[in-house]
């Protein structure tokens, strides 16, 4: 339900640019007002990566007029107006909350964005239904064309991707049996290396607290209970070898 389009860009590569930008969020219609000639052996096609192959070369010309006319629009500026009393960039949204938003808007829209050095008219945004803005510092809020539309359609990724690269369980952490293991197994260690007995308690607690927060994986704390029974062992070898033997 998400489109995107390029109003008078003056640069072929940031076009594609944003073409690979689409192709990496899930949004495959293009939409350009005035666009620039898009040479198939140019630098449009370079930038494109895979979007070169249907993004690209499908891309809709349209005008202006048809634009705001078959789409809800939603123009991006890096300059807002601080309050209603001056309202062509305001109210506006960020990133973010535009996602929030358009999840409950079933219609047809359209992420415009504007011209490489001076964006959208304040002509244009006052034909726009939203306004979008990216929050920048604010002594440089000006993105490249192509920045802006990364980061915006990266926010609007849950709308537009279905399924990313990622594995659905990006974190399985240690059942407790194992995490306790590990905890019983580091106070083994403070025995081996000879911690004071009357500080064996807070150290357990803290090292408890500290593997809380780590939320260790299987393997982790398989791991890390290796360590510390190899540690008591070599321990244990240079005590009954006696000091002179110890390297």
């Amino acid at each position: 339900m998400v489109s995107v389009a390029v109003v008078d860009a003056t640069e072929p590569g940031n076009v594609g640019t944003i073409a690979r930008s689409m192709k990496n969020f899930g949004l495959d219609e293009l939409l350009l007002v005035n666009p620039p000639e898009l040479d198939p052996e140019g630098e449009a096609y370079g930038f494109a990566g895979q979007a070169r192959e249907d993004v690209l070369p499908e891309a809709r010309e349209l005008t202006f007029d048809e634009l705001v006319t078959e789409y809800h629009t939603v123009g991006t500026t890096a300059v807002t107006n601080e309050d209603a009393t001056k309202h062509v960039r305001y109210p506006f949204q960020t990133p973010a909350e535009l996602a929030d938003d358009l999840a409950g808007i079933e219609a047809e829209t359209a992420v415009v964005f504007g011209r490489e050095r001076v964006g959208l008219t304040n002509d244009e945004l006052a034909r726009m239904d939203q306004v979008c803005s990216i929050p920048a510092s604010d002594d440089y809020p000006v993105l490249n064309l192509g920045q802006a539309a990364n980061i915006v359609l990266y926010e609007l990724r849950d709308l537009t991707v279905d399924e990313t690269q990622h594995p659905d369980e990006r974190h399985e952490r240690a059942d407790q049996q194992a995490v306790e293991g590990l905890n019983d197994q580091f106070a083994e260690f403070l025995k081996d290396i000879g911690h004071p007995e009357e500080k064996r308690s807070k150290a357990a607690r803290l090292w408890r607290r500290f593997v809380g927060r780590a939320h260790p994986t299987g393997r982790e704390a398989r791991t890390l209970r290796g360590i510390f029974r190899k540690a008591g062992q070599r321990i244990e070898r240079a005590e009954s070898d006696g000091p002179d033997e110890v390297e």
